[in-house]
């Protein structure tokens, strides 16, 4: 039987980024495209672009996937594989937690949903999430019960990270 693949070997899969240039009608990110690409990006480009990410620094996953879609000069990043390559990255940070020092970890913890709220489906749940955050001086308040960070828009990085 194969050996089960841990999160760091999903994440170092050898996959590339490719462009779609005709995407299907019902897609995600059919009508957000408005007849332009989409970008599908990789797991090491979604954890390379977290990684670029400053203490006390927030981004929303929209954020993220704009980002990735103005580094390839397409209209739109695709919405299902960066969460889910973000997961990956923030499941293969916690597998490295125990033998890394925290500052060489990926800090997924610095992306957010949309709104601000923190994501529930990140290792650890938004407790974990929000251990973190607060860690950098990043406060969580609820806003429909739900925990979120208020002031993220002005948390947001003052230049492009896809440059950095």
């Amino acid at each position: 039987m194969a050996k089960r693949k841990t999160a760091l070997d999903h994440l170092n899969s050898g996959r590339e980024p490719h462009i779609v240039h005709m995407i299907p009608p019902g897609a995600p990110g059919y009508r957000e495209a408005e007849g332009g690409a989409m970008v599908v990006s990789s797991p090491a480009e979604v954890n390379a672009l977290v990684r670029t990410l400053r203490p006390g620094e927030i981004v929303t996953l929209d954020d993220l996937r704009q980002a990735l879609a103005r580094r390839h000069g397409v209209a739109v990043a695709c919405p299902v594989s960066t969460a889910i390559f973000l997961g990956m990255a923030a499941r293969a940070a916690e597998e490295q937690r125990p033998v890394l020092p925290d500052a060489a970890l990926t800090p997924w913890w610095r992306v957010l949903k949309k709104g601000g709220f923190l994501n529930p489906k990140y290792p650890g749940g938004t407790d974990a999430q929000q251990a973190l955050l607060a860690a950098e001086g990043v406060r969580v308040s609820p806003l429909r019960r739900k925990p979120a960070v208020f002031d993220y828009a002005e948390r947001r990085p003052a230049d492009r990270i896809e440059e950095r």
